[in-house]
């Protein structure tokens, strides 16, 4: 499964390698998208968990198709 999560205000950089696996996306609008392979529930429920411990407000959660997953959110 991929997912894509999308937080309040750019992720600095030194926070990269916290979330390995997943590629991080700082978009114009001043958001973040960070994408990635999730191989259960307690592992999305674990990166839910660093980014409440990093005190960024969540946007969005959602699963995406594998080819999708590249495709930049049309909002």
């Amino acid at each position: 499964m991929v997912y894509q999560i999308r937080i309040q205000s750019h992720l600095d950089p030194r926070w990269t390698d916290w979330f390995a696996g997943s590629s991080i996306m700082l978009e114009k609008n001043g958001t973040t998208l960070m994408t990635g392979p999730v191989v259960d529930q307690a592992a999305l429920h674990g990166l839910l968990k660093k980014v409440r411990d990093l005190g960024l407000p969540l946007l969005s959660v959602m699963r995406v198709a594998s080819g999708q997953a590249d495709v930049p959110d049309a909002r």
